[in-house]
């Protein structure tokens, strides 16, 4: 059986030992978003953590062939469950008009530095849009 899976590499030819996201038999699995902007900040409060997470999980979905119209599944770690209000209305004002998948959100330990959420997502390609610019 020949391998199928298409590797979406990181922005800007950034090395990392993961992948950003697989592509297969039309089904995206991409990384932990973390929320670290472009230019390596990462915000304070939690409402702008959920924010950048889910631009930069859209960023990872659309340069796979989806959106975050094609979520399938999320899972969120959070560092404090006692953030979860804050977390979830930020979360659901940035998906606002979409349709919402299902989601588990579980309390971890131990991130790196200020963050405090990572998201990651199963999603269905979408076959309109046109991953490489052409």
């Amino acid at each position: 059986m020949t391998d199928q899976r298409e590797l979406v590499a990181h922005p800007h030819g950034i090395e990392r030992p993961y992948s950003r996201a697989a592509v297969f038999a039309g089904t995206i699995w991409a990384c932990g978003q973390i929320p670290t902007t472009a230019d390596g900040q990462t915000p304070a409060a939690i409402g702008e953590q959920v924010k950048v997470a889910l631009d930069n999980l859209e960023a990872t979905l659309l340069a796979s062939g989806g959106g975050l119209h094609t979520l399938l599944k999320t899972t969120v770690y959070l560092a404090d469950l006692s953030e979860f209000d804050e977390y979830n209305t930020a979360y659901l004002d940035r998906l606002e008009g979409i349709p919402l998948p299902p989601r588990t959100t579980v309390e971890v330990a131990r991130f790196r530095g200020s963050k405090r959420i990572e998201i990651d997502a199963v999603a269905a390609v979408d076959h309109r849009i046109d991953k490489h610019g052409a």
